[in-house]
């Protein structure tokens, strides 16, 4: 039937022009953003699984960031673990050259004036030897424990270590000196504890840097595996939006022209009346 007020062919005609105009503003908008799933509206479980993968990747920032504070804070105390070590070794050979009884007095107590300055130096290192404002090698220092997981239930902690005098050290004491020839003996035996024990400590401490370190570079990989696993989920494939763009470019202009020609039906009906 012909009708001028009804015109079936326009009405199809605008209903597919319509859907090609939606299913472009997709495509486009894939191609701007770089995403397929850029919102809720797009696809509404992807984008929620998504986001809860990109929480999971901030909080692994997170404890990026906080392993790196713990190994930097047991880092600084390796440095003056070592430090007084060689402090230690060049005290030693104070004392054992000290206890030399072959050695006139004017000697010794230059042996002894090295020796106290060797010794208030490590108090020095001890006491300036914090990061983030911990110290772990201080009399008292508390242990310190960095993130393992991004819903912070999982935790890593690092024993905190005593290389104070008197205390840590407790074979040298903060007013030890080799002034007097059997003093020097003697301390030779206690500088030689010390030392052990600044050994056992760096080594302590080594062990902890590594497990700092292991769950650092595990983490690392974890947000990456998390991030390629989000991309697969919402990147858009840009190839494949380059040949659907073509494609609907097609589409569109052959819609424009069927709904012209759908259009133009109507005008039938004046060859009617002539």
């Amino acid at each position: 039937m012909l009708s001028v007020n009804t015109n079936n062919g326009a009405m199809i005609a605008l209903q597919y022009l319509t859907k090609t105009q939606g299913e472009m503003s997709q495509t486009q908008t894939a191609i701007s953003t770089g995403l397929k799933v850029s919102s809720a509206k797009d696809d509404g479980a992807t984008y929620a699984i998504a986001q809860n993968m990109r929480g999971d990747v901030a909080g692994y920032q997170s404890v990026s960031d906080s392993l790196n504070r713990g190994i930097s804070a047991v880092d600084v105390a390796l440095s003056a673990g070592q430090s007084i070590s060689y402090l230690l070794i060049q005290m030693k050979a104070k004392a054992l050259a000290a206890a030399d009884k072959s050695i006139d007095t004017a000697s010794r107590d230059a042996l002894n004036n090295d020796f106290t300055a060797l010794r208030d130096q490590i108090s020095t290192i001890v006491t300036n030897a914090s990061f983030n404002g911990f110290n772990l090698i201080k009399n008292g220092a508390s242990d310190i424990t960095a993130l393992a997981s991004a819903d912070g239930s999982n935790k890593i902690t690092v024993a905190a270590q005593n290389l104070s005098l008197s205390t840590g050290l407790s074979t040298i004491t903060s007013d030890a000196n080799i002034s007097a020839q059997s003093t020097a003996s003697t301390m030779v035996a206690n500088v030689q504890t010390a030392l052990t024990t600044v050994n056992k400590v760096l080594s302590s401490l080594s062990a902890g840097a590594k497990k700092f370190s292991i769950q650092l570079d595990f983490t690392s990989k974890l947000s990456d595996t998390l991030t390629s696993g989000i991309g697969n989920l919402v990147d858009a494939n840009m190839a494949e939006e380059s040949a659907k763009l073509t494609a609907l470019q097609t589409k569109q202009q052959l819609g424009v022209q069927a709904l012209s020609i759908a259009n133009a039906s109507p005008q039938t009906i004046l060859s009617l009346f002539q």
